[in-house]
């Protein structure tokens, strides 16, 4: 029998507006699996049950009061650890954040209880986001749902352990360099970054600057879909996310909801396994070009090609690196002991570059946006492997190597995902089933410039075109093993970077 806490959001939604399932008893699932699976993963980290559940027996009465219903209504969620929410503490990964517990949500957790969710707890993350390795030296490792030894990428790690262990329907994430899609490549969920400015947020502290965005996570497309419908907004907060005179721009959810369905046979589709330049490992090749052959069948034309990223690395890590300077530069003055390896590497990298190097940076990236736009003319969707190694153990910080080839920077393994990233263009990461070691595989999906339906409707027609295929569905964790499991805690370097 299906645990409530297994039924797709937007199932679980609909059967609470009909008063088949109570808020109540779909958050108590939640909590005992989160009991049961979480010590082998540290998927969750703060929580606060009693406010919770207060929360969901409010909405309980709702729905028998009759009074209209958001679109989350009764959902539990997960928020990252990133983003503040009120009364429940919010850390970054931090040890100079420990015990902060925020007096207000931030904008996009207060769009998701407008719209009725219930935030169940937070969801780990590495130390300021900075990494995709889930570890920190508040909360520790999280570890990968089909080997806890294993890494489950980063940012969004914790938030993408929780869906794939059914801890909770719903969970929200961000995106720098891959944030939202590393961990759902690595965990066998849907992570999609949209268009900058579509979810509004108002904690980047360059705020025309486009690289970081927030965006929903869920086990399918159309639960994500759903998700976003309730996040994408404008807002005066964010300047990306303006507003035409008299005219909202992105808040109509049903721009977003349902996912509309494109006919693939009209769509033409290129891939590309690394851009022409990126290192990938052969056992992600290998899965991709499999991949690539299934589409054949499905879309109208399917070619190898690749738009022009030359120079992307060096632009994204001059980009980067401005961003972390003016958001921890006096952290790491200041408080240099409380300081993890990621955050003073990212800061001593910062200061080795000069207005020079921004300037070029600004036009490599510039320049790489304009060969995208070119590349659009002649293609309608983009794939690549969302990330370029499969998942390995979390002791190790960061690949050093791919294939014996030396990696540039600790992010460098990210370059599949930091690519797209510099262009604005809308993408996602979709689950297609596991690697030949036995771990899931995520497709990065690439739409045009404001492509955001285009790149759901094609994700939501690829997940349903492969559903119930052993090769190509979505994979699943063994929840029975990872309950019986040891706890992850007690592995060597649990919490730390040793």
């Amino acid at each position: 029998m299906t645990e409530a806490c297994e039924l797709p959001a937007r199932v679980a939604r609909r059967l609470i507006g009909q008063k088949r399932l109570s808020p109540v008893e779909l958050l108590e699932s939640c909590l005992r699996r989160i009991e049961a699976i979480n010590p082998a993963v540290n998927a969750m980290t703060a929580m606060d049950a009693d406010t919770a559940r207060a929360g969901a027996r409010k909405a309980e009465a709702a729905v028998m009061r009759g009074v209209a219903l958001g679109a989350l209504h009764g959902l539990p969620l997960g928020i990252k650890d990133l983003e503040e929410t009120k009364g429940l503490r919010t850390t970054w990964g931090s040890p100079l954040f420990a015990q902060h517990v925020p007096d207000r949500d931030e904008i996009m957790v207060t769009a998701l209880r407008a719209a009725g969710g219930i935030v169940l707890g937070k969801t780990n993350v590495p130390e300021f986001g900075l990494g995709a390795n889930t570890r920190n030296t508040v909360y520790g490792a999280t570890g990968n749902p089909f080997n806890p030894a294993h890494s489950a990428a980063g940012s969004s790690g914790g938030s993408a352990v929780a869906l794939a262990c059914d801890m909770v329907p719903l969970a929200s994430g961000s995106d720098t360099g891959g944030s939202l899609r590393n961990p759902a490549a690595f965990c066998g969920i849907v992570g999609y970054r949209p268009s900058p400015g579509v979810v509004p947020g108002e904690r980047r502290g360059h705020g025309w600057n486009p690289l970081s965005v927030l965006g929903p996570m869920a086990r399918d497309v159309p639960d994500l879909c759903l998700m976003l419908s309730a996040m994408a907004d404008d807002h005066k907060m964010d300047p990306l996310s303006y507003t035409l005179p008299d005219r909202a721009v992105r808040g109509q959810p049903w721009i977003y909801w349902p996912p509309r369905l494109p006919d693939l046979s009209s769509l033409r589709l290129a891939a590309t396994e690394d851009f022409g330049q990126a290192l990938v490992e052969g056992v992600v090749r290998r899965k991709f070009r499999r991949i690539v052959d299934a589409c054949g069948g499905l879309f109208g034309r399917v070619e190898a090609a690749t738009p022009d990223v030359t120079g992307g690395d060096e632009a994204f890590e001059v980009l980067r690196a401005s961003g972390a300077l003016a958001a921890h530069l006096k952290k790491v003055r200041e408080t240099p002991d409380q300081c993890g390896p990621n955050i003073i590497a990212n800061v001593e990298e910062g200061l080795g570059y000069t207005l020079e190097h921004q300037a070029r940076a600004a036009s490599l990236q510039t320049a790489i946006y304009r060969h995208f736009q070119r590349f659009f003319d002649d293609h309608d969707v983009l794939i690549t492997p969302a990330i370029a190694i499969s998942p390995r153990p979390w002791r190790e910080l960061f690949p050093s190597e791919i294939d014996g080839q030396p990696t540039r920077t600790y992010f460098h393994w990210l370059a599949l995902a930091y690519y797209v990233t510099l262009t604005g263009h809308p993408c996602i990461s979709l689950p297609v089933g596991l690697d030949e070691k036995g771990f899931p595989f995520g497709l990065q999906i690439v739409g045009p410039r404001g492509g955001d339906a285009m790149v759901l409707g094609v994700a939501a027609a690829l997940e349903e075109a492969f559903a119930g295929d052993a090769e190509l569905g979505r994979p699943r964790p063994n929840l029975a093993a990872l309950a019986a499991a040891p706890p992850i805690s007690a592995m060597e370097g649990f919490l730390g970077f040793g």
